[in-house]
């Protein structure tokens, strides 16, 4: 049996490739740089889910969650560097928010909460938190996301508010309106913006059929091999 690594062995690695003593290639990333690397180890990850499910192999999750893991360590070793944040703050942030969204957990332990009920309390703390991030700035829906997922989001994000006074029976006159626009050939130029607006209204009416358009999309995907 090999040696067993610890975090704190994995951030000293990091530190050392990102030394004069260490890798060119480790100094030179920046945040920027290794956005792509990010999110391609996350997609993985979420391939080794999928592995696990069909065929009961973990080895590669468990190879997957340690890039994604080698990420969080080197973008915290980077902004340790640059004065801003150290892994210990990363590992101390996530620990409060799990607790802070847990307080039937942590602090309530005499709550009756059931499975059910953890959902809506969870929103509650949530929304409260977002209405800080956006005191600060920060927005809720990250534009960086591939662009299905996004609408998703937003669509989510936007429930109780004016696209859900709009009726189902609006919705899709909306999408016939579309497709006939495409199908006459929509003004020069014009057929990109078409369609966009044509598959905003399908997350549209998913968001209110409660079906996550990013999963039925990946589902078909999965059917046509």
């Amino acid at each position: 049996m090999g040696k067993t690594y610890t975090l704190d062995d994995l951030a000293e690695i990091v530190e050392t490739l990102r030394s004069d003593k260490g890798c060119p290639w480790d100094r030179q990333q920046t945040h920027e740089s290794l956005r792509a690397c990010m999110i391609e180890e996350a997609y993985e990850a979420v391939e080794g889910i999928r592995i696990l499910e069909e065929t009961g192999s973990w080895e590669n999750l468990c190879e997957e969650l340690g890039d994604v893991l080698l990420q969080v360590v080197m973008h915290s070793q980077i902004a340790r560097e640059e004065d801003l944040f150290t892994l210990s703050d990363v590992i101390g942030g996530i620990s409060e928010k799990m607790i802070r969204r847990h307080p039937h957990v942590f602090k309530d332990q005499d709550s009756s909460c059931t499975a059910d009920e953890v959902p809506a309390s969870w929103e509650e703390i949530k929304r409260r938190e977002k209405k800080e991030r956006a005191d600060r700035g920060q927005t809720d829906v990250p534009r960086c996301l591939p662009a299905l997922l996004r609408a998703v989001k937003v669509q989510k994000k936007r429930e109780g508010q004016a696209d859900k006074n709009a009726s189902m029976t609006e919705n899709f006159d909306s999408v016939r309106k579309l497709l006939d626009s495409l199908e006459t050939g929509a003004q020069s130029g014009a057929e990109e913006e078409t369609v966009g607006e044509l598959l905003m209204e399908i997350c549209r009416i998913c968001a209110k059929r409660k079906i996550n358009a990013e999963q039925a999309l990946a589902d078909i995907l999965d059917k046509l091999g």
